[in-house]
Parts: structure tokens; sequence; C-alpha cells
């Protein structure tokens, strides 16, 4: 059926999915600790039988440091999630998805740290034009209370961890496929998220059925319809195309919020989250090119 399919309008529709994930957890009343393990666990759980009928051999024949970089990946998208859910409840949703997005400028940082990869000078200056942006946001959002600020603090934080995430992801996954890389990692980030809400007595338990609800929507449009979508989009689209598409979330997840929750972004948050997505937008294109000058392809 998808292979009828253009992939590029999968990847789309993958974007459109995962741009609820701010409007669902914004509507939730239950603890951003509570949505991050509902949502990890109920996405581990549905991916569990596929695991263990096609890629459980995958286990077996994993050495030590692959699977130890797959726990710490785990770790990581479990503070990406835990910080990211959690600004939600403190800054707008166009502020939180326009800085959590700017997780390329500490790819960037971290490739250079890690794999000395360097960067040419427009991915330099598309960089900073990202992080321009991301400060006209924080100076706006700073006039109106520490609060938002804070939210705007943990949006950020939830960038640098899912950049970490995406680094050693890089190497975990060369041995493996993406569904058993992830069932690993979302496992792993699930009994992450477990500990972190028992050691701080949040309550797992006792949710209505409309929480339930939003924990079960959250798992399956927004990580496997949507997430996943993008995994499944690299084998088949250019990667350029990804990373651009995913750039339309906070501008949708933005639109949704204003038709949805009345939520309308203030000047500076806009004109900030234009710069933003576009620098990065800029940023994409740069490494492409490079990419292009290195291999020889057109």
């Amino acid at each position: 059926m998808l292979k009828k399919i253009n992939p590029k309008m999968i990847i789309l529709i993958g974007v459109f999915f995962t741009s609820f994930s701010s409007i669902l957890t914004r509507i939730s009343e239950a603890p951003s600790l509570a949505i991050a393990t509902y949502r990890l666990g109920i996405t581990s759980l549905l991916l569990a039988p596929v695991f263990f009928a096609k890629h459980i051999t995958e286990m077996k024949g994993m050495d030590r440091k692959t699977f130890l970089l797959c726990l710490l990946s785990g770790l990581f998208l479990a503070l990406h999630f835990a910080s990211w859910i959690s600004s939600i409840a403190y800054t707008s949703i166009t502020s939180s998805t326009v800085l959590v997005n700017t997780q390329p400028v500490f790819v960037v940082l971290g490739s250079y740290l890690i794999y000395k990869e360097k960067s040419s000078l427009r991915s330099v200056a598309s960089v900073l034009v990202a992080i321009a942006g991301s400060v006209i946001i924080s100076l706006g959002d700073s006039s109106m209370g520490s609060n938002v600020l804070y939210g705007d603090f943990l949006a950020v934080i939830g960038a640098v961890t899912v950049a970490a995430y995406m680094l050693i992801g890089r190497y975990a996954r060369r041995n493996l496929s993406v569904t058993g890389y992830t069932f690993i990692v979302y496992t792993t980030c699930t009994i992450t998220l477990l500990v972190m809400s028992l050691a701080t007595s949040t309550p797992l338990t006792g949710y209505p059925p409309r929480e339930l609800a939003i924990f079960f929507a959250l798992a399956v449009v927004c990580t496997l319809l949507g997430h996943s979508i993008f995994n499944w989009g690299l084998g088949h689209v250019k990667p350029t195309f990804v990373s651009t598409a995913i750039l339309g979330e906070p501008v949708l997840a933005t639109i949704l919020a204003i038709i949805l929750l009345g939520e309308v972004p203030t000047l500076p948050r806009l004109i900030g989250g234009i710069i933003v997505i576009g620098g990065i937008y800029s940023f994409i294109l740069a490494e492409a090119n490079e990419a292009k000058k290195t291999t020889g392809k057109i």
C-alpha cells in the first residue's frame, strides 16, 4: 500500500501527525513525567510483537559497545521528552516547538566535538541566524515572566538532549535495523522515565479514560505515525527532504494552537520563529550542498 503512495507525501502526513504532540500535551491534565512515561511505554508495547517476531536475533548478535550506546541513546531521549513536555506547561506552543527544533544547531556542535566534522561557512552562518531567532523569542518571552522563560529554557534542553540522542544513534544504528534500534531505545527511555517518575513521586495510576486516550493518541498518532514515519522515510527519500519537512511541525503546531486553543503567538515569537526556521532551512541546504561536493553527486 505504502509503495503506491509518493514517499514525500507520506512524510508530510507524518509531520501533520507529529504536530499534534504539543496540542495533546497541552490539553492533558497529567504531570509531564506521567505523559512522557505513558507515551513511550505504550509505544514500546506496540512495537514489542514486531521486535520479538522479526528482530530478536539482533539482540543476540549485538556487541557490548553498541548495546551500551543504545542504552545511552534511550537515556538522552528520556531527558528530551521529560524536558520538552514540561516546557509546554510554562511557555507557548510556538516557542516550545520552535526552540526544540533548534536541535540541528547542537548536532553541528556535537559533530565537531565528537566526530571532528567541520561545517562550511554558510552552515555556521545559518546556525548563528537560528540562534539569533532563538534569542529574539527568549527576549520577547522574558517580559512575560520568569516561568515563561523557564519554559523556553526547558525547550532548549529538549533540543540539546535530542541532538545527543541523534548523534549517538548515528553510530549505534550502523548494524541495527530501524525497528531493532527503536525498540531498544524506546524501552530504555520508558524505564528511565519510570524511574524518574518514581523518584519524584509522580502518580502513574488513577487517570480517567480521557487522559488514557490522550496518552494513547500521543503514542500512536504522534510517535508511531509521526516520528516512525521519519525513520522509514530516510530509506526512501533524501535526508534533506526529511529534515526540511520536519520544520513544518512548529508551523502546523502554531496553526493548530490558534484554531483549537485560541493561542495566538506574540510578535516576537512570530518573528523569532520565522528567523529560526529560516536559519535551520538554510543550514540544511548548506549541509546538503557540502555532501554533494564530498560524494561528487548532483
